[in-house]
């Protein structure tokens, strides 16, 4: 039995139009899958779809072995989901808004009790447990909303734009959460997100959606692969290279192409053993090499290479509404 997620020809439609059309993938237990795409892009779909929230037109879906649409009780008793808003009670206190979640879910006794403790001190909510939610700020409701999501250590976690509307150290916090929610008890995660930078530090695999559409999906250098040739590696010289530097360089077995940037030059190369030739070279013909640095490719790359090439074969400008927070 896959104890993953696994999608066949997964659609929903709605009436202005398709909000999932076709969704085909899989993803291992323990993996992050990073569902990419700007607004309307069937990101809050899929999640709703995968955890049996919204029941499909076509095709199904088998996540830890189980419908969603069959089996959704079962189901969303091994599932966490953050949304994008948390939906918190802000009469309530911090340690109020878990113990009214936990009862939900059929959780009590000194366990549950003990657990809620454990989770408020781990998000950094301790010193506010008591305190009610109203005046919380936005970051402080996104990690309350991930302990809540935990309550009852779910095997998957569903996180819809968990990010959305935090400052920039805000971010950092509640990736660097979910970053260790990841490597724990091989919990897979779901990221539904259209800030590259979170998904870039934290995704396995990533599935770029557009207009419900899957587009891409893929390890992210594996896509790289399929889009360029080679490796992109930086080259400091201290100044300039120049035009003998170049053909240098570019006469070195292994080198794809070669451009001049203000601290030296950007080559590609056929794979990232040729550096060491190209800077023996380098050093024979009497430069100075101060570093040779391979580039790989970054899912933003990746995205926006995906995103640019598809504008291009539509005669459209590339979306713009993806982004990577400062």
């Amino acid at each position: 039995m896959h104890d993953g997620i696994v999608t066949e020809g997964l659609t929903r439609l709605f009436p202005g139009g398709v909000g999932l059309a076709d969704l085909s993938l899989e993803v291992a237990s323990g993996e992050v899958l990073a569902l990419l795409g700007p607004n309307g892009a069937g990101k809050t779909t899929t999640v709703r779809l995968l955890n049996g929230v919204l029941r499909p037109d076509r095709g199904h879906a088998r996540v830890l072995g189980l419908d969603p649409t069959a089996d959704g009780d079962a189901l969303r008793r091994r599932t966490g989901v953050l949304t994008e808003h948390a939906g918190l009670d802000d009469r309530l206190t911090a340690r109020e808004n878990l113990h009214y979640a936990a009862r939900i879910r059929g959780l009590r006794g000194p366990r549950i009790e003990a657990r809620i403790s454990e989770l408020l001190s781990r998000f950094g909510m301790a010193e506010r447990a008591d305190q009610p939610v109203r005046g919380s700020s936005t970051g402080q409701r996104k990690r309350l909303g991930l302990a809540r999501s935990l309550l009852h250590d779910p095997e998957v976690l569903f996180l819809d734009e968990p990010t959305s509307g935090l400052d920039p150290t805000a971010t950092r916090d509640v990736v660097e959460l979910i970053g260790s929610l990841a490597t724990e008890h091989g919990r897979t995660i779901v990221l539904a997100t259209h800030f590259l930078g979170e998904a870039g530090r934290l995704a396995d695999r990533m599935a770029v959606l557009d207009r419900g559409e899957l587009v891409a999906y893929g390890r992210p250098g594996d896509l790289a692969a399929e889009l360029w040739d080679g490796l992109e590696a930086e080259l400091d010289l201290g100044q300039r290279a120049t035009a003998a530097q170049l053909d240098a360089i570019a006469g070195v077995a292994g080198v794809v192409s070669v451009e001049p940037v203000p601290s030296g030059a950007v080559l590609r190369v056929e794979g990232r053993e040729v550096l060491p030739h190209v800077v023996a070279h380098l050093v024979a013909a009497g430069a100075a090499v101060y570093a040779a640095v391979p580039r790989p490719p970054t899912l933003e790359d990746v995205y926006f290479e995906i995103e640019a090439r598809r504008a291009a074969a539509a005669g459209l400008p590339p979306s713009a509404e993806a982004e990577v927070p400062a």
